[in-house]
């Protein structure tokens, strides 16, 4: 029986449709408070004394924000300032490289058809199942006899090579970017630097903005390689700087500068996310209108 234009079964389906909807923004507004809870402690805490640190949880900020703020600032065994220069360094230069060189790579394995193809591809893929800290004696040894030691060029350079972010851009490339696309290009006469500059790029932005951000994560919260390599306190990273706040002694050690220098650390990774994230989101409709 129709009625208004709309049949019983109909409603039926949009009912349940609706209580679907209800039901998932229920669960994501759950996983929200979830991801967050840990960011509004982190928060709260570095508004808080140590005494009132170690009293237990409290869902009320402190008022020694400042004091905290102040105090770690006038530390002069802790370049606050100086390590976030360091960081942005590293992990800007991390980002750049790794997402770039490894869209390049993936490029080539994706876009020509040479002999040894397929050996190179899978040659990558076992690189990437070796673990950093199999490698990192050896590393450390090599940049001693290169003098590369309490440098930023260890740190950086060998960001090019990231056989995750190569694996992850060549499964993109083969869903995004079809070869007919290069073929007009070249048949244009386009170079095959400035095709992949002008023409491919753009079209991994996505997935570029996505790389960069973990890359640029990953380098940011790296402890153990920088702490292998830099040696000086002016060239020191913030995660070398936070485990030195957190391994004072216990006359000294102080909960409120631990969680503000935490603070401190999370707003550049928040910001360029901030900054990315309009790719990813245009990645995610672009994916939904090609599906």
């Amino acid at each position: 029986m129709v009625k208004n234009g709309y049949s019983q079964k109909d409603k039926s389906d949009r009912a349940v449709l609706n209580v679907r909807r209800t039901v998932s923004y229920i669960v994501l507004a759950i996983l929200t408070v979830i991801c967050l809870f840990s960011f509004y402690i982190l928060i709260i805490n570095a508004s808080r004394s140590h005494p009132e640190i170690q009293k237990g949880f409290s869902a009320m900020p402190g008022k020694s924000l400042r004091i905290n703020f102040n105090s770690l600032m006038s530390n002069d065994n802790l370049p606050v300032l100086r390590g976030i220069l360091n960081s942005l360094l590293v992990s800007g230069g991390c980002a750049v490289l790794t997402t770039y060189f490894s869209a390049l790579t993936a490029y080539a394995i994706h876009a020509y058809n040479f002999r040894f193809r397929k050996a190179a591809f899978y040659f990558i893929l076992m690189i990437m199942m070796v673990p950093t800290q199999v490698t990192a004696l050896g590393f450390v040894r090599q940049m001693n006899a290169m003098k590369l030691m309490d440098s930023f060029i260890p740190l950086i350079l060998p960001s090019i090579a990231a056989p995750t972010v190569f694996f992850f851009m060549k499964q993109y490339m083969e869903g995004a970017l079809p070869l007919e696309i290069v073929d007009a290009a070249r048949i244009d006469g386009s170079g095959e630097f400035h095709t992949f500059n002008f023409v491919v790029m753009p079209i991994l932005k996505p997935a570029m903005a996505v790389q960069a951000i973990f890359a640029f994560v990953t380098a940011w919260n790296n402890y153990f390689i920088p702490n292998l390599i830099l040696q000086s306190k002016m060239k020191k990273t913030l995660p070398i700087l936070i485990a030195q706040l957190r391994s004072a002694d216990f006359l000294k050690f102080d909960m409120g500068q631990v969680y503000m220098m935490i603070a401190i650390s999370i707003l550049p990774v928040i910001v360029v996310y901030l900054c990315l994230s309009r790719f990813i989101v245009a990645g995610v409709a672009l994916g939904s209108v090609k599906g």
